[in-house]
């Protein structure tokens, strides 16, 4: 019986109570002082109506005054009605104004209303009170409105501001909490569920990061040889690489503490607060130690201290970089916290923060490569239905310099455009109309082109199209379009090679193909337009950068002006030397130029009906090419590359699982 009425007691429904909250007690109070405004500050809760002053000699000359009060400070005066006069003159019952209801008068002389109620009570017109008043008209309103409100007012901007500056956690955390750290703890990293086999690809980081995983579980192993556990780790890489999930990936293998901030919490408009924050970070992480402290986007508090203060050095966050800087390795010692940091500019990190014995190491978290991409599709590809032919290499070709990030937008991408064509499974042509979307943007289909603007944009792409043919290291075409998307009003699409060094002789072939749209426009239209304006641009800033920082010209060989000096703002070369520079990147250009006339001039027939096939079919694709121009020249040497390139993945995949192998046999024995 007992357990039956515990089981009933527990399924009765709880009452869902309201939570207290401030806001209600700040709503009563201004509630009630509009009411005392209203009222006018009187005590008296009955009904009352302001009418002349003839109209009041004509009321009490008719008998309906009970009482006249009059408020000298006021020059005003009250006439209660008789109860049986009530209705006449407010239209109401006794019930419904009151036991006194009143009427106010305004008053110029106290002496005539005086004759005028003597007069009335010789005339035996009234018999009632006449009395006199010198209380102020609202005088609780008053004491309220000039004593009482200001205190009120202060407090409640107290209190607000004091809620703000907690992190608006309530009344417990107070003014006093603002210089306490906002990390999110995760008692255990395994809470995360993340772990190295949920980031895909990054073998070598993965490796780097393994070992202060080692570091956490085992660091005995370590210290008895004299080691000592690295202070911390940087990531650094480009957005949307995965730093972020390596971080918790390390918390999760470790399965210790883990505290994570980014960088712009340090940030406050107080003096003294991000350096505060540092300390009790520390404090905090020290108490839980062995752990991990995580800082995302260290760039914000780690930038560069300024030599000249004059140029606008923000002291504040200098001053929390110096108290991270002693937290790390400074007078004290924090053994057992490593502290992990990410960021994607650390050229611009402090040199006394990248130094040994504070970020001990640096990781790099690269784009993937095409083996890593294949890794990371697989692991975004798992929730979508595929079509059974889809190709996981094909995609991963089709996405050079794409990171982790982008990836996982292509996958999502390709699925709403599939629903979107009431599709049932995502297959290879909604992949590619992600990637073009990606790259290219939203496809304009009601964009307006006249005829000729339309047969105009055909010849600059066929252009882009035939010097990339004919040219050994351009990379290969994939197809062409005339469709305007996003800004473009046409694209070229290509396959890019992933190069690890670029030759010269690579970087001129692709200035040559980039202008081979403008040298098309001047040799079959005879005259040029802004279509050309983002080539121009991509093979100027191309030209600029073989000449001033590779060292690529004939006049200034074997000489770099990089300058990475973040308050430098004088050129490391003289004006004599700026215009070597210019006429060199003029003459390569123009060489290019004219070579691209050349060759356009050698196939101009095929590059007629190239630009025709583009208007009839707006999208071609390289078979149409191949169909035109033959194959390309330079085509069976990349795919003996390619083939070289896929021999010694497999020797390497070989070599790899021998060696597992070996360490398996050799653990067991």
């Amino acid at each position: 019986m007992e357990t039956n009425n515990n089981a009933n007691d527990n399924q009765q429904p709880k009452m869902n109570m309201p939570k207290f909250n401030m806001n209600w007690i700040y709503a009563i109070v201004i509630a009630i002082l509009i009411g005392l405004y209203m009222t006018g500050g009187t005590d008296s809760a009955t009904t009352k109506k302001q009418v002349s002053y003839s109209k009041f000699k004509d009321m009490v000359t008719a008998g309906y005054a009970s009482k006249i009060v009059i408020n000298k400070n006021k020059s005003e005066l009250y006439m209660y009605v008789k109860p049986e006069k009530v209705r006449e003159v407010f239209k109401q019952s006794v019930q419904q104004t009151g036991t006194e209801p009143f009427i106010t008068v305004e008053i110029g002389s106290v002496d005539q209303v005086e004759q005028f109620v003597n007069q009335m009570r010789t005339d035996q017109k009234f018999l009632g009170e006449f009395s006199y008043e010198n209380k102020n008209g609202g005088e609780v309103m008053n004491f309220l409105i000039y004593n009482i409100l200001p205190i009120l007012l202060i407090i409640g901007l107290w209190l607000f501001f004091m809620r703000r500056m907690g992190g608006g956690t309530g009344m417990g955390s107070g003014i006093f909490s603002v210089g306490k750290s906002r990390a999110k703890m995760y008692e255990n990293g395994g809470n995360l569920q993340i772990t190295f086999k949920d980031v895909a690809g990054q073998a070598g980081a993965k490796q780097e990061m393994q070992e202060i995983v080692d570091f956490l579980k085992n660091p005995q192993k370590y210290t008895e040889l004299g080691g000592k556990i690295p202070k911390g780790a940087l990531l650094v890489g480009p957005p949307g690489t995965g730093k972020t999930l390596m971080a918790k990936a390390v918390a999760g293998e470790a399965g210790v503490p883990f505290f994570s901030m980014s960088g712009s919490d340090f940030v406050e408009m107080f003096v003294g607060v991000g350096a505060s924050r540092v300390r009790d970070l520390f404090q905090q992480a020290k108490q839980k130690a062995p752990c991990i402290i995580f800082i995302d986007e260290i760039d914000a508090v780690g930038r560069a201290r300024s030599k000249n203060p004059a140029m606008g050095g923000n002291d504040e966050r200098e001053n929390t970089l110096n108290a991270l800087l002693t937290e790390m390795d400074g007078f004290g010692t924090n053994s057992g916290i490593i502290t992990l940091a990410a960021t994607n500019r650390a050229d611009m990190l402090d040199s006394a923060l990248m130094r040994a014995g504070r970020f001990d190491r640096q990781i790099h978290v690269d784009l993937p490569d095409l083996n890593e991409r294949k890794e990371v599709f697989n692991v975004h590809l798992k929730p979508l239905k595929l079509d059974k032919d889809l190709d996981i290499d094909f995609l991963a070709r089709q996405t050079p310099g794409f990171s982790g990030a982008d990836i996982a937008n292509v996958c999502n991408e390709a699925a709403l455009i599939a629903a979107r064509h009431n599709r049932h499974t995502v297959g290879r042509q909604d992949f590619l109309d992600a990637v073009d979307r990606i790259i290219g943007g939203l496809e304009k289909k009601t964009k307006v082109m006249t005829e000729q603007e339309k047969r105009s944009i055909a010849i600059h792409e066929a252009g882009h199209a035939t010097i990339s043919w004919f040219t050994e290291f351009a990379n290969p075409l994939v197809k062409v379009s005339i469709v305007p998307r996003g800004q473009a009003l046409g694209a070229a699409w290509y396959l890019p090679e992933e190069r690890v060094l670029q030759t010269k002789e690579a970087m001129l072939d692709e200035m040559c193909s980039l202008l081979g749209g403008r040298a098309a426009e001047e040799l079959f239209i005879g005259q040029i337009s802004t279509g050309a304006m983002n080539d121009l641009e991509r093979t100027t800033k191309q030209a600029y950068g073989m000449v001033a920082f590779a060292g690529m010209s004939e006049r200034l060989p074997n000489v770099c002006y990089y300058n990475n000096q973040e308050y430098q703002f004088q050129r490391p070369y003289s004006e004599t030397t700026a215009k070597i520079m210019d006429d060199e990147v003029l003459k390569m250009i123009s060489e290019q130029y004219d070579r691209a006339k050349r060759i356009l001039t050698e196939h101009k027939d095929g590059h007629a009906q190239l630009a025709q096939l583009l208007v009839d079919r707006e999208v071609i694709f390289a078979e149409d090419v191949e169909k035109i121009f033959g194959p390309r020249p330079w085509q069976s040497r990349a795919d003996e590359l390619l083939e070289a390139q896929m021999r010694a993945d497999a020797e390497r995949l070989l070599a790899e699982r021998d060696g597992k192998k070996e360490e398996r046999g050799e653990s067991e024995e």
